[in-house]
């Protein structure tokens, strides 16, 4: 952005003025060049000439001023992107970090009621009601359950310390406090988000930006060929009788042997490579746009059912067999299984929000609607 804003200062500068001195007729055998008017500097019979000379331009500094304005226009739009772009990756860290705490504190619970279970199984096992392997399964299962709790949490800090880096803290630590719950994330998008029509995007307002800078060079470059003028204005001292002179003049360059054909044919291909990258950025936001959309059909469809559908049926299964268990009514390898099957479903239910929010950021990002939260 600085060097496209140094760019347009440089168009609207114009070049500065020359200014020369010549002496001339300066004696080198020593006769003295004093006259009847002294001897001084300005009285010698010297030939002394002050010029100053003034470079126009023709026909260009328009040109010059709008290529480096579309410069402009193009640095401010890729900053644009790049906000997005940063914009989508702070949130995608932070719906991990948030999933990594929720799926650590299904892990806790599931750790607490194993533990529970484990404490009726002592006094079972020393009413001789349970045995000794049945208890030494609970506490497996239980210390199973802490471990990897505590395995989601080292992910969820990792998961914060990227999001503090992106966020430009100055010492990431991972302490970071979450304010937002995953379900509010995941429902913070818009209800109508998959009929929501494409905007045009900043990458491809920059690539079209780019594409008009670069057409704007190509005729500059044919402008070029006509050749700047330099006047000149000049006053002439010739002490002691000569009258003082002042004379005008102006040069140009011939265009003879260079007809800047090269920077032309340069300035085409730039042209040429500008119109196939915009090209391609409308392929590819199209592109981000119908892979987001089926991403975040998925995703939210599939995060509907483990919160309707899933998670409900699954906490009801395991209540059911831990009370048949409490009663004497089933076996100890059915409420561990039932009890992995919901903490994999409720885990995977957290994974789907997870996924749901993302993908809906994803899509936001695709389309170019993606504002600050």
């Amino acid at each position: 952005m600085s060097a496209a804003l140094a760019q347009l200062r440089i168009s609207r500068e114009y070049p500065n003025p020359t200014f020369g001195v010549l002496v001339a007729k300066v004696s080198t055998d020593g006769v003295p060049e004093g006259t009847a008017l002294g001897n001084t500097l300005a009285d010698r019979a010297y030939d002394s000439i002050a010029s100053l000379s003034q470079l126009l331009i023709v026909a260009k500094r328009g040109l010059q001023r709008q290529a480096a304005m579309a410069g402009v226009r193009a640095a401010q739009l890729q900053r644009e992107d790049a906000q997005r772009l940063l914009l989508q990756a702070v949130t995608q860290d932070y719906a991990a970090a948030l999933a990594a705490r929720d799926q650590a504190e299904v892990l806790v619970q599931s750790a607490t009621e194993m533990r529970r279970e484990a404490d009726i199984a002592a006094h079972r096992l020393q009413a001789g009601d349970l045995s000794r392997s049945d208890q030494a399964q609970l506490e497996i299962a239980a210390e199973q359950d802490e471990l990897s709790s505590e395995s989601q949490r080292a992910a969820a800090q990792t998961a914060i310390v990227n999001l503090e880096i992106l966020l430009g803290e100055p010492h990431p630590d991972g302490k970071t406090e979450l304010a937002t719950t995953l379900s509010e994330l995941s429902h913070s998008a818009p209800p109508d988000l998959e009929s929501i029509p494409v905007a045009v995007r900043p990458d491809v307002k920059a690539a079209e930006a780019v594409l008009d800078q670069s057409k704007t060079n190509v005729t500059l470059q044919h402008r070029e060929r006509i050749p700047d003028v330099t006047v000149s204005l000049q006053y002439e001292r010739n002490p002691p009788y000569q009258t003082d002179t002042v004379g005008f003049g102006f040069s140009l360059p011939l265009p003879i042997w260079n007809h800047n054909t090269g920077e032309i044919e340069a300035a085409n291909a730039a042209r040429t490579q500008a119109e196939a990258q915009l090209d391609k950025s409308r392929l590819q936001a199209n592109a981000d746009v119908a892979s987001a959309r089926v991403a975040y059909h998925e995703a939210s469809e599939r995060a509907r059912r483990y919160r309707e559908t899933l998670g409900p049926k699954s906490a009801d299964a395991t209540k059911s067999v831990a009370y048949a268990y409490s009663k004497g009514g089933a076996s100890l390898v059915n409420l561990l299984e039932a009890e992995r099957t919901d903490n994999l479903i409720r885990v995977s239910a957290v994974q789907a929000e997870a996924d749901s929010a993302v993908a809906a950021v994803t899509l936001q990002a695709a389309l170019g609607r993606l504002s600050q939260p």
